[in-house]
């Protein structure tokens, strides 16, 4: 288990940027997996700004969301697919066909999540996968209890999101509002995975997730079985970690 800690927010934004742009760099067939959150959106800036400054070759790289918001407009600031695409998405020039999103709306979810699944194995599987960790442990929409077998699948989300999503959309409340998201199962299988979390209000979940038992209660537990998984912390989410010898590394 890899842990490294830098030690601001800058630092850390740099850091996470860097080992997108490394897979990148390293293989140009990557398939990427990102998270959409107020820990990520820097660091998918950043990347921006380097491809800008360095043109490293995008052409035949694929990006993906982990999930996505289910029955919202496409076109909704909140929705996963318009935070990436204005992230990152466009910056890099990547047009559809490199940039795979589960839909908002669909007729037959169950067809709609094995599809996407289909997908990603066909380009080769999952490459690297940056995981943003929720205050209560959650990976995209996998909640708290969700079963370590679960496939990508449909997902209620927590009260207080779905009241802010239906206050920004005015959705009524007959429709019904969840999130859509790889499972755990399919996280697992990334060939290699880098969990990022920055702030003080992060600090109890990440000691929770390092240093607790393996749990569905945090899912984001089972990282700890991973083989290639690194646990990218700034100083303040790192606080209360008391795990042994932890990488600090300020790249």
């Amino acid at each position: 288990m890899k842990i490294s800690i830098v030690g601001d927010e800058a630092a850390f934004d740099q850091a996470a940027s860097s080992r997108i742009i490394s897979q990148i760099i390293e293989k140009r067939e990557s398939v990427i997996g990102l998270s959409t959150g107020r820990t990520t959106g820097n660091m998918h800036r950043l990347v921006v700004e380097q491809y800008r400054r360095m043109q490293f070759d995008v052409s035949r790289v694929t990006i993906f969301g982990l999930d996505e918001v289910m029955n919202v407009p496409r076109t909704y600031a909140g929705a996963c697919y318009t935070m990436l695409k204005t992230e990152i998405i466009d910056g890099l020039e990547l047009d559809d066909s490199h940039f795979l999103m589960l839909p908002t709306e669909s007729e037959d979810w169950n067809t709609t999540c094995k599809h996407f699944e289909e997908e990603i194995d066909r380009r080769g599987g999952i490459d690297l996968l940056m995981l943003g960790l929720g205050e209560n442990g959650h990976l995209g929409f996998n909640q708290p209890g969700t079963p370590f077998e679960s496939v990508t699948w449909t997902s209620q989300m927590n009260e207080e999101l779905e009241m802010r999503i239906r206050k920004e959309t005015q959705l009524p409340s007959c429709i019904e509002l969840g999130g859509v998201t790889l499972g755990i199962k399919n996280i697992m299988h990334a060939r290699r995975i880098v969990l990022v979390a920055k702030g003080v209000n992060k600090a109890e979940i990440v000691r929770k997730m390092l240093e607790g038992p393996v749990c569905t209660e945090v899912p984001a537990s089972i990282l700890q079985l991973h083989p290639n998984c690194e646990f990218l912390l700034d100083e303040k989410a790192a606080q209360f970690v008391k795990h042994l010898n932890p990488n600090k590394n300020e790249d």
